[in-house]
């Protein structure tokens, strides 16, 4: 039960970034609403550089934000279900993924909207009951 309670939070996340990744790219869902904002920041560039602009910039995060979170979800995900004792007897794995989710939900609280916010806290509760079931 635990494997599949891990693979569910796996998936959870897994698919939260693919969304987002397809959002980056196709659509207008994470474009700015008002047109002056996005020729702003596609004409200024952050404070670190003149080598991007805040719209290439803006791309790249949610980008490479979406790209974290399928990473994870393939690789708890592979862990759960191929290397389960690799995975649940390592405390620095368990952590890891821990950590991970924990962070995903303080930023969820503090920046995002309903949809991922409630995504993260289910994959946070069923990656701790993975862990629980799996002391049992």
């Amino acid at each position: 039960m635990e494997q599949i309670l891990m693979c569910v939070s796996a998936a959870i996340v897994f698919l939260l970034g693919t969304a987002h990744l397809y959002y980056t790219f196709v659509g207008d869902k994470l474009r700015p609403r008002n047109p002056a904002v996005l020729t702003a920041m596609e004409q200024d560039h952050p404070g670190l550089t003149r080598q991007t602009t805040m719209w290439r910039a803006w791309i790249g995060f949610n980008a490479s934000h979406s790209l974290g979170a399928m990473l994870f979800g393939l690789i708890y995900s592979y862990l759960a279900l191929a290397q389960p004792a690799l995975l649940f007897g390592s405390v620095f794995l368990l952590l890891v993924g821990a950590s991970m989710l924990g962070g995903l939900a303080v930023l969820a609280v503090r920046y995002w909207f309903n949809i991922p916010r409630n995504g993260v806290f289910l994959a946070l509760a069923c990656y701790a009951l993975s862990l629980l079931w799996g002391l049992r």
